[in-house]
């Protein structure tokens, strides 16, 4: 067999069984904790979507830390969640919408494919879709290029998948 290629996906994703769980979580601390316990409060998962409702921002909060507590024991990325801004709702609440990332953008994947091309010029870095593809032919340097994606702090959760 001559020189083969090895290769992994860089993506951003998330488990979302693992979301729903950790919502499940928060939805039963909210129900039993002394000052959340008879508020009205919750936490809706719709498609994209997360979306908090409170009496006020004193428990928005609160609540918006159960549930990062609980998605970082379940080892889910906070840098899938996209905070918008407090808004009034109906009967004095408030409401805030939590967009749930996912996907490299175009600007991310070509930040990406440089720092491949830059540091590592053997291996190729190519955008497919929403997700960026190495390739090289030698797996140490594979291993060195996902070491230095996670070292570099993204804005965006990052994964490697793919790995062969």
């Amino acid at each position: 067999m001559a020189a083969s290629e090895f290769t992994f996906d860089t993506v951003s994703d998330f488990d979302h069984q693992e979301l729903v769980n950790a919502l499940d979580q928060t939805q039963r601390e909210i129900r039993t904790r002394y000052d959340l316990k008879d508020t009205k409060s919750e936490v809706v998962l719709e498609k994209d979507e997360l979306t908090i409702t409170a009496p006020a921002e004193m428990q928005l909060t609160a609540i918006k830390d159960i549930l990062e507590s609980k998605m970082v024991r379940r080892n889910l990325s906070l840098k899938i969640l996209k905070f918008g801004k407090v808004e009034d709702a109906a009967g004095g609440m408030v409401r805030q919408k939590i967009t749930l990332q996912k996907g490299i953008n175009q600007d991310y994947a070509k930040e990406i494919t440089k720092m491949v091309r830059d540091k590592f010029p053997k291996a190729k870095a190519m955008v497919q879709g929403d997700a960026v593809r190495v390739s090289s032919k030698s797996k140490d340097e594979l291993q060195s290029i996902i070491q230095m994606h996670k070292a570099h702090d993204w804005p965006i959760a990052l994964h490697f998948t793919n790995y062969r």
